[in-house]
């Protein structure tokens, strides 16, 4: 009568209170300043709101009561006097409203190399759920209170858990012993005959490191509980070595009085087992028994559950990556690099792949591409997509057929699927690149100079959707890769952040290109890291670096190359650049001048008649006279000619130019295109 008395006379919770109840936070004391951060659930806790709390400890005294916090400074004296690295205490705190509420707090004590204290780390929780004040509570009642909060508490954590990673981090995370009101924790699953432990948690768990995977043949106590599927209660450590004389070396090293082994049963089989470990000494009492029993199914299920996830997602993965390049072709003169990530948020497998085919005439077709979807039928469209596109390419048809068969065949296959994707053919000799896009993020490129951009690239509809709408139209791009540029291809997985315009995440990926790596596998493992992580890995991702070797030909005859780009005039500034401190390399400054004014002039000419750029090379011819050659090469057909113009006329004069300062000059066949080449010797004085 006395406890429901006191109950029904308790003032109600507020709205505020109700907020903070089961609510978890962490603290961080650093004891030389006296400053002590709490996170926002740890406000939460003190019913402090953020402009409350200015960050030192003796604010805490609106909350605390003296004779609480007298209480509290005593716990956390004695274990530094200890050498313990770690405490735990109840108290009681004031709440805004008048109501009291019970709290514990659980600090690890860091030291430096002397021993000295000087940094404690720890969390913060609302107790309210388990303990109440014991004068209005009955032993029993508390006692049904505590069990209840620790499986409450145990199963929401876990309630998120996909993955046997997931379910160990809960575990081995912060607040992960308290959920199960412990000292010291260890998981182990079971792999045929033996158990693997997965988690050690707690201090001094680490002494178990030697029995990480052990035969369950009943010598040692955990394998035994879950060999023979029943529980084992100990309340004397001295007892358990005993009893199990393989653990008996380790029994001194572990800072504990008594511990709970579970099995972890789930649908009649064991999957795991479960130990709990307690400084103090245990009866074990019926009550107890219950709340370990209680917290061993819970974990059984969530680990049973991952389990099953983690064997379907190996499987699914395992089919898509069956349907991937397993080997990809080496090209001289060219560095490749691909990679695919798979989501890690989800059972999906994704459509994405890439692909790397061998052509005729010393060329090489690159693609990535994206199947709608994310389950195995979009892995089964995926995989016949890239046969049929491998397929067409090899027949050795223009890029903007091979997408257009491509799209046909999706289209006539039993699917309502579409997909994307970006095609290029790249001639290993010339550096010259047909591209052509359905749907797709077009390529980045980095320059020689470090630079990163985007060329644009007109695309056409998705495959499959071009052809039910008659539009099998995917116009060419050309472009030119010069030795040491590279190209990149991805799908949207790396440049999507979640919540963000995708614009945000290119200017991300240029950065991250910008700044990284020369190398083309060192770069894909750049990005991988720095961006499919940092994005929060929602969607898989297929990538494709493409490096053209540098050509610096050799110290006896050393050549500099560099891309001017149609659009962009300020890439003559730099090309001039470029060409200033090669000469002075060489040892040939005299010929600046005369070099710089005839690449001027030719660069001009092409960025004026054509609708390209062009593609520069300097290089020392050494014999049988050291001179210089420069080549200027564009795609246009149409060869220059001399002309002779009148004084007023404002143009036709750069060949004439070219040939005053030029020793000799010609023309030669690129290709579609063509070279214009002029060669330097320096005075023979």
């Amino acid at each position: 009568m006395a406890g429901r008395e006191g109950n029904r006379d308790r003032p109600p919770i507020s709205t505020h209170e109700k907020l903070a109840l089961n609510r978890m936070g962490s603290f961080d004391w650093d004891v030389e300043s006296g400053t002590l951060e709490l996170d926002p659930a740890g406000l939460a806790v003190f019913d402090l709101a953020p402009g409350e709390y200015d960050g030192r400890a003796e604010s805490l005294g609106s909350r605390i009561s003296p004779e609480e916090a007298v209480r509290l400074d005593a716990v956390v004296d004695a274990a530094v006097r200890s050498g313990r690295p770690s405490y735990g205490s109840y108290f009681q705190l004031t709440r805004r409203g008048g109501g009291r509420q019970w709290t514990h707090v659980r600090g690890r004590i860091l030291r430096d190399e002397r021993g000295n204290p000087y940094r404690v780390v720890g969390i913060v929780r609302n107790a309210t759920a388990e303990l109440t004040e014991f004068s209005v509570v009955s032993p029993a009642e508390a006692g049904r209170r505590r069990l209840t909060s620790l499986v409450q508490g145990t199963t929401e954590a876990l309630a998120g858990a996909v993955t046997v990673d997931d379910v160990t981090a809960v575990l081995r995370g912060a607040g992960g012993l308290e959920r199960f009101g412990a000292d010291g924790l260890v998981l182990g699953l079971v792999e045929g005959g033996a158990l693997r432990l997965i988690v050690l948690a707690g201090d001094t768990m680490h002494v178990l490191d030697d029995l990480q995977l052990h035969r369950m043949d009943g010598s040692l106590p955990l394998g035994d509980a879950v060999r023979n599927q029943q529980p084992r209660f100990v309340a004397s450590m001295a007892e358990l070595a005993e009893r199990y004389p393989l653990i008996g070396p380790y029994v001194p090293h572990l800072d504990f009085a008594s511990a709970a082994y579970l099995p972890l049963v789930a649908q009649a089989r064991s999957v795991g087992g479960l130990g709990l470990f307690y400084r103090e000494p245990r009866d074990f009492s019926a009550q107890d028994r219950n709340v370990c029993l209680g917290l061993a199914g819970i974990v059984a299920q969530a680990l049973q559950r991952a389990i099953l996830f983690d064997q379907d997602r190996e499987f699914a993965t395992g089919l898509q990556a069956s349907m991937l390049p397993r080997d990809i072709p080496e090209f001289p003169g060219a560095e490749i690099a691909v990679r695919y990530h798979a989501a890690w948020n989800g059972r999906e497998v994704g459509g994405d792949w890439y692909d790397v085919i061998a052509l005729p005439r010393d060329r090489v077709g690159i693609v990535v591409g994206d199947v709608q979807g994310h389950d195995t039928h979009a892995a089964a469209i995926m995989g016949q997509l890239r046969i049929a596109l491998r397929a067409f390419a090899g027949e050795g048809h223009a890029p903007a057929t091979v997408l257009a068969r491509a799209s046909r065949f999706l289209a006539e296959l039993d699917t309502e699927r579409f997909a994307t994707c970006t095609y290029a053919q790249v001639d290993l000799g010339t550096g010259e690149i047909r591209a052509v896009r359905a749907g797709h993020l077009g390529p980045l490129v980095r320059h020689t100079d470090g630079r990163a951009s985007w060329p644009h690239l007109r695309g056409g509809l998705p495959l499959g959707y071009a052809s039910a709408f008659g539009q099998e139209d995917f116009p060419e791009t050309l472009l030119d890769l010069v030795p040491g540029e590279t190209l990149v291809l991805c799908t949207d997985g790396l440049v999507e952040e979640p919540g963000a315009d995708i614009s945000a995440g290119m200017d991300a990926l240029a950065a991250t290109v910008r700044n990284g790596p020369q190398r083309a596998s060192a770069l894909a493992d750049h990005l991988s890291d720095r961006l499919w992580e940092r994005w929060g890995t929602g969607d898989d991702v297929a990538l494709l670096v493409f490096r053209r070797r540098p050509d610096p030909g050799t110290d006896y005859a050393p050549r500099v190359h560099q891309y001017v780009h149609q659009a962009d005039p300020e890439d003559l500034v730099e090309t001039r650049a470029v060409l200033r401190q090669a000469l002075k390399d060489w040892d040939l400054a005299e010929l600046v001048d005369d070099v710089e004014l005839a690449a001027g002039e030719l660069l001009v000419n092409v960025l004026l008649h054509t609708e390209a750029g062009a593609v520069l090379t300097l290089e020392v011819i050494p014999e049988p006279v050291r001179r210089v050659r420069l080549w200027v090469k564009d795609r246009s057909s149409v060869w220059p000619r001399r002309r002779t113009p009148g004084e007023s006329a404002t143009s036709g004069r750069g060949l004439m130019l070219v040939d005053a300062v030029a020793t000799r000059w010609g023309v030669e066949p690129r290709g579609d295109g063509k070279a214009v080449w002029c060669e330097f010797e320096p005075d023979s004085g």
